[in-house]
């Protein structure tokens, strides 16, 4: 294993148009909002950032529209120090985009998928090399699933391992799950898969979040909460993304998972203090202090 982790994360890249307010919007009524900006997203590339800041050696997997949008995001990648080789430019084709509302420290999101929905498994195909070489493979599923499975066969082929974030949850048949390592969802979308009747998950794939509350985790077949950090909110957007990414630097790293769960909780606490999913996500550094100051005081 290299010094730096190599992480390759697969998934969407998007931008994010956000509007806050003091008032999310009933069905059929308008409200006045407060602010609007637009911000780098999606999943795929909000994970990506979050390991490069923590230190990984990160190769991001997509795919943009021929568009301003697109020629942004990757220039944002690329000032990230994320290698774009393998993100595909696609003609005729819209970057997808996700419009956030932001209200009373919550969001509700829609995503127009755009070229993510694009993103094919014979793309995928042509970087099996890269898959190969990576220590750790993160995977979401805001691109389509059977690039998601293509990417999973892949990575069995060489014995890489894989964590899938099952989001947005939608059922996953058990030919990729039997591939995943690691599933990531959140207490809802936990539910979601446990309920699911054609999805059988094993307890030791699970690491479920749950905010502040902390994070539910097995080890031989004990169920273990990880503890979160308590924080002043502003914005939940990217949390997730920032845990996920932080959770594959760390475990890549070779660290054990308690431990890497405890990490990827302080680093999803940090992200929320600051508004937008990437721009609030914190470096290695920033973690670190943080979590020494919450141990001084325990």
């Amino acid at each position: 294993m290299s010094e730096r982790p190599a992480v390759t994360v697969v998934g969407s890249i998007n931008m994010d148009l956000t509007v806050s307010t003091g008032q999310m919007p009933n069905q059929g009524e308008t409200v006045i909002g407060e602010e609007f900006a637009t911000f780098p997203g999606g999943k795929g590339a909000n994970q990506a950032v979050a390991a490069a800041r923590l230190g990984a050696n990160v190769n991001m997997v997509g795919a943009i529209g021929d568009d301003v949008f697109g020629e942004s995001l990757q220039n944002k990648l690329e000032q990230e120090n994320i290698h774009t080789t393998a993100i595909h430019k696609l003609k005729d084709i819209a970057t997808g985009t996700a419009t956030i509302i932001l209200s009373e420290g919550d969001n509700r999101i829609i995503v127009a998928p755009g070229a993510n929905a694009r993103l094919t498994p014979e793309i995928i195909r042509q970087h099996e090399r890269m898959i190969q070489q990576s220590d750790i493979i993160l995977l979401q599923l805001e691109v389509p699933l059977d690039t998601v499975q293509a990417v999973i066969t892949i990575a069995q082929q060489y014995e890489v391992p894989v964590i899938l974030n099952p989001a947005p949850y939608q059922s996953l048949p058990d030919a990729l799950l039997s591939g995943v390592d690691y599933l990531t969802p959140n207490e809802m979308e936990a539910k979601a898969m446990l309920e699911d009747p054609n999805s059988h998950v094993t307890k030791e794939q699970l690491i479920v979040t749950n905010g502040e509350k902390g994070v539910l985790a097995y080890k031989d077949g004990v169920e273990q909460v990880i503890p979160g950090f308590p924080v002043d909110v502003l914005d939940t957007t990217g949390a997730g993304d920032t845990f996920n990414g932080a959770l594959a630097t760390q475990l890549a790293s070779g660290m054990p998972l308690e431990e890497a769960v405890y990490y990827a909780n302080a680093a999803a606490a940090l992200s929320i203090m600051k508004l937008g999913a990437q721009s609030g996500m914190p470096s290695a550094e920033e973690v670190n202090t943080f979590i020494e100051e919450r141990s001084d005081r325990t």
